[in-house]
């Protein structure tokens, strides 16, 4: 068994409560985080779980956190930054501030949270931080201009960032999910629409049309749980990591096709 310690950002749900569950069954010690530590009552009642308040745009509590991990289980061996929501709907219909609370969130949250996890691991000269693309990093969908952009950020980030990392000992992993079936598309769905622009109505009708049908099949946030296990455990240098069946399928037919070819693909599916 293990006594590694796990940072988790967003673990109240979806994929990284799922992480949480896995890491622990397998003898890891976990900081749980999330914006409200009530939402954690599951995970509190588990061994070798520490679930502590940590909001990626609130600064402070980003570095408090840090210290509470540390003192509880002596340092943080993996980072998984996994908080992070999606905004879709037409740009013209995001006011600034919700433009800028996404951007927040999926990308300056995971940087800062990066930023203050980063001294303990250089100090170590060891550690491995996991962050969640998602196949929306590689490919984009209709109205997604705001998650897309987030996602593309995050690839670049991290596939930057690798770089750096690997003169202190520290190595990076991004996870790229396809469809998974937790609340993203209720709680962390952040949908603008207004009808009376009814020139994007055709393109918001289709992709809601789309997500209802058949399009769009999910995996178990499980099966994340089990990618991000492997990825913080092979012991190679492999950078990506699709999750799902669809985030493998979409991920390699965007890099066999041509720009046109698969932006047609796209409109097809989604019946455009």
């Amino acid at each position: 068994m293990s006594n590694k310690t796990m940072l988790i950002t967003g673990a109240s749900s979806g994929i990284g409560q799922a992480t949480a569950k896995h890491f622990q069954s397998q003898g890891w010690n976990v900081i749980a985080t999330m914006r409200k530590p009530e939402d954690g009552a599951e995970l509190a009642k588990l061994t070798n779980v520490a679930v502590v308040r940590l909001d990626v745009t609130d600064f402070e509590s980003i570095g408090a956190a840090v210290a509470e991990g540390k003192e509880r289980f002596g340092g943080i061996d993996v980072l998984l930054n996994n908080a992070g929501y999606g905004a879709y709907g037409p740009l013209e219909n995001f006011a600034l501030d919700r433009i800028q609370r996404q951007f927040d969130t999926n990308v300056i949250g995971l940087l800062a949270v990066t930023k203050a996890v980063l001294p303990l691991m250089r100090e170590r000269k060891s550690g491995l931080i996991v962050n969640i693309s998602s196949m929306g990093g590689q490919v984009t969908f209709p109205l997604g201009t705001l998650y897309h952009g987030t996602k593309f950020a995050v690839e670049g980030i991290s596939e930057a960032l690798h770089y750096e990392l690997a003169a202190i000992g520290v190595r990076m992993k991004i996870i790229e999910p396809g469809m998974i079936a937790t609340d993203f598309s209720g709680r962390s769905l952040d949908f603008a629409n207004d009808p009376p622009i009814d020139a994007y109505q055709d393109i918001v009708n289709a992709l809601m049309k789309s997500r209802s049908g058949d399009a769009f099949k999910t995996s178990p946030p499980e099966l994340v749980a089990e990618v991000i296990w492997e990825a913080v455990n092979d012991g190679t240098d492999r950078l990506r990591y699709q999750a799902g069946a669809d985030a493998e399928q979409m991920v390699a037919g965007r890099k066999a096709a041509d720009d046109a070819t698969f932006i047609a693909g796209i409109k097809k599916m989604i019946g455009l």
